[in-house]
């Protein structure tokens, strides 16, 4: 693709790197049929390769965000479905990025967007106030069917129904040391990435993961004063927001690793996984953060590809279980790890069933489904259609935010693929499936 950016422009790191970006696209449009809201809605400015088009004039005019670029680029799930598709390496997830902080720079939104944007900002990424008032919300989650129905409050009923009706968990404010159980001396030792939503949600997913790696001979590390991962407002265009949460997370690990040697920083939320991987690249610029945040990027796993690295004992259920398994978009297309997850749950005995259109996203994608909710509710739509094809006893995945979106509506027990794997191997039954009824448990 050609550009037309200026010398000066280019004297701009961020614009020189969009540039780069810019020219490997071929206008090939393979990204189309894998883009979800291209797959959805048919307009070509709601597509990879339209998105590109968009912004690459923005950016060349050097102009504010328009209403128009800035409805498609919001649009944009950030599954990066594309990137797994396209054949000439384009790095979409970088440039929509990058677009998205200039529209938040740039465009004044409607007072209600930013209301609730700025909202959303200043309650997710915190657990001690997503606690707070999630739990004043649950009371109101009968009232969410009437919300959707009017637009002005459709994205307040959309919050209210991914409450979850079991009890909210206080998050960790104490720095905590797991021990392998072993008396030997432990094979390794990582740090836990607790989540922000996900320690309040489902604390059982951090707990099972704990309990598999320490009997696998890990010591798991939970450090204290960790911060949200920033991807909540990273792909809100919330750049300072973003990199002050990045800054203080790194000092934290760095601090740890200080200590004692770390074989891995894991993160078994994939959404979170895939920008602390990115660490490295959002403050590249930062002198004195640049070395430290490519050091703790190089450390992060995902629970799943870590897990691939150890000796796992083969599970032995007392029954048969069909498992369909959602591989989240930040796994196989932002962390490409696709096939890991799946192959442990089948050598921990579950018969694993690929989901037809794997590919497409569920319609999380972090607050996704609460700022667009009429997207995400079609995509979850067709999710279920899908999972429902292969007929399971449970749906597994690797990311809470596709756990929250997909449960809302599964009639199966919907959990994370590392509480199935610690209970394949001796630890107790999954909370969600014990909900649905099932008592099935492994074999000593």
């Amino acid at each position: 693709m050609q550009t037309k950016f200026t010398t000066n422009q280019l004297k701009n790191p961020g614009i020189a790197e969009a540039n780069k970006i810019l020219r490997n696209c071929v206008h090939c449009g393979f990204c189309t049929a894998t883009c979800p809201t291209y797959v959805l809605l048919g307009d070509e400015n709601d597509s990879p390769r339209g998105r590109i088009y968009l912004i690459k004039e923005m950016l060349e005019k050097g102009e504010p965000a328009t209403a128009e670029v800035t409805k498609h680029v919001d649009r944009c799930l950030s599954c990066l479905s594309c990137m797994s598709t396209c054949p000439s390496g384009v790095h979409y997830m970088h440039l929509v990025d990058q677009a998205r902080v200039h529209i938040e720079k740039t465009y004044k939104r409607p007072w209600m967007q930013r209301a609730l944007r700025g909202l959303l900002a200043a309650i997710l990424p915190y657990p001690g106030r997503f606690r707070l008032i999630a739990g004043l919300g649950r009371p109101f989650k009968a009232f969410s069917a009437v919300l959707n129905v009017f637009k002005p409050t459709r994205s307040l009923g959309a919050m209210l129904q991914l409450l979850p009706k079991a009890r909210l968990a206080s998050p960790q404010t104490k720095r905590q040391v797991h021990f392998a159980s072993g008396a030997r001396e432990p094979k390794g030792r990582v740090i836990l990435h607790p989540g922000c939503a996900q320690q309040v949600l489902r604390p059982e997913i951090n707990e099972a993961t704990i309990r598999l790696l320490n009997r696998l001979d890990i010591e798991v590390v939970v450090p204290e004063n960790l911060e949200c991962c920033g991807a909540l407002v990273h792909h809100m265009g919330r750049e300072a927001q973003a990199l002050t949460q990045a800054r203080k997370n790194i000092d934290v690990w760095l601090a740890e690793t200080n200590r004692y040697e770390v074989d891995a920083i894991i993160s078994n939320a994939s959404g979170c996984g895939v920008v602390v991987k990115d660490y490295g690249h959002m403050l590249r610029l930062d002198q004195k953060y640049a070395d430290g945040a490519a050091q703790i990027s190089s450390l992060v796993k995902d629970i799943s590809e870590y897990l691939a690295t150890l000796e796992l004992p083969k599970g032995d259920l007392d029954e048969q279980m069909n498992i369909a398994y959602h591989s989240a978009c930040s796994l196989q297309h932002g962390q490409q790890i696709k096939t890991t997850p799946a192959n442990l749950l089948s050598q921990a005995g579950f018969t694993v069933k690929a989901i037809p259109e794997g590919h497409l996203c569920c319609g999380s994608a972090g607050t996704y489904n609460i700022l667009h909710s009429g997207i995400a509710d079609r995509l979850l739509e067709r999710k279920l259609a899908a999972i429902e094809t292969v007929q399971p006893d449970i749906v597994a995945a690797g990311n809470i935010g596709c756990m929250t979106q997909i449960a809302r509506k599964s009639a199966v027990p919907v959990v994370h693929t590392v509480e199935l794997l610690d209970w394949a191997t001796g630890g107790p039954v999954p909370t969600q499936i014990r909900a649905h009824g099932r008592t099935a448990s492994a074999r000593s």
